[in-house]
């Protein structure tokens, strides 16, 4: 049986017709895999974050930010930031979550620890009925909350935040790396770190507030001001002072005294303001005693223990210490 010329025609468009199709379908499974599938998106969440695009990335993860958060992270720096320590990050294979709902698991290493985050995706349709479209499902962001005490002011990667009332509250994607810390002229505080893995906030940052050895200087050097003018008193109990000297016999010389261990002061936060401990130290007297039966007059040099309070206020780049002398 001879094949005629039309046949053999037809036989080849269908057999190209049939390549065409299978090319066609392989494309099609080729892209919904590589630019349309679950795990395309989240890639593109991560590009986003690594580039410090925050607008980006919240549109991609299909978030909204807590009310009342601070968006210090969330942009520029301060996201870029936290995570500069992100490393080795593999994205998975989605994993099959309920009808049209998948995860996501992209595996890293955050502040040296090896972790593992899941992203939960739905399906939303077809794009052009060929293409499945896959969206982050709505979620709202974790929120990081750092404190300090006796501060209005923090550090946190790299941005200076406010902290009404000595707290805030900020906004953050995740997986990212958050620092808090606080350096003033008068007071500090070490640095505090925590890392945040998914929806659930991370336990809150609480700042230490300690005083600068700038601050201790002002306040030791106000302290020792004080006491020089106690010391330069020339009478038994100096006036408002918090050393004394009590004797029956009488003065037969002239009164010196000296500041022999001056206190060294240790500050405290308290209710929102800063405490004194007890300021603790001696002076020494010299002078000359005459016994009131015998005439005889004796030189007398002794150390008188002392200790005494004082009231400590910070406003501004001024330094008050304000002494407090009970008798």
């Amino acid at each position: 049986m001879h094949t005629t010329p039309v046949v053999k025609a037809l036989a080849g468009w269908l057999l190209a017709l049939m390549l065409v199709g299978t090319g066609f379908l392989a494309t099609v499974s080729l892209l919904n895999g590589q630019l349309y599938g679950p795990e395309h998106q989240v890639r593109l969440y991560l590009e986003a974050l690594r580039d410090g695009d925050g607008s980006r990335a919240l549109g991609l993860l299909n978030a909204s930010v807590p009310e009342g958060s601070n968006p210090a992270l969330l942009d520029g720096g301060g996201l870029e930031r936290a995570g500069a320590a992100l490393e080795d990050v593999t994205v998975g294979d989605a994993r099959e979550a309920g009808a049209d709902r998948v995860e996501v698991p992209v595996s890293y290493t955050l502040d040296g620890a090896r972790t593992t985050t899941d992203f939960p995706l739905q399906r939303t349709g077809t794009e052009w009925g060929l293409f499945t479209v896959w969206r982050f499902e709505q979620s709202v962001l974790p929120a990081v909350e750092v404190s300090a005490v006796n501060s209005v002011r923090a550090t946190v990667n790299g941005v200076d935040v406010g902290l009404p009332d000595g707290r805030v509250s900020l906004a953050s994607f995740y997986p990212a790396a958050v620092t808090a810390q606080y350096e003033g002229r008068y007071f500090s505080a070490p640095e505090r770190r925590a890392t945040v893995t998914g929806r659930d906030a991370p336990p809150p940052l609480a700042l230490a507030t300690e005083a600068t050895p700038e601050l201790t200087r002002a306040v030791d050097d106000q302290l020792h001001a004080f006491l020089d003018d106690c010391a330069r008193q020339t009478v038994f109990q100096p006036r408002n002072c918090p050393f004394n000297y009590i004797t029956n016999e009488r003065l037969a010389g002239d009164i010196t005294w000296s500041i022999e261990d001056y206190p060294s002061a240790s500050i405290t936060p308290k209710d929102g303001g800063w405490l004194l401990a007890p300021l603790r130290g001696s002076a020494r007297i010299e002078t000359q005693l005459r016994d009131f039966f015998s005439g005889e007059v004796r030189d007398v040099v002794e150390s008188v223990p002392f200790e005494f309070g004082a009231d400590l206020a910070v406003t501004g780049d001024a330094v008050t210490v304000t002494p407090v002398v009970r008798y």
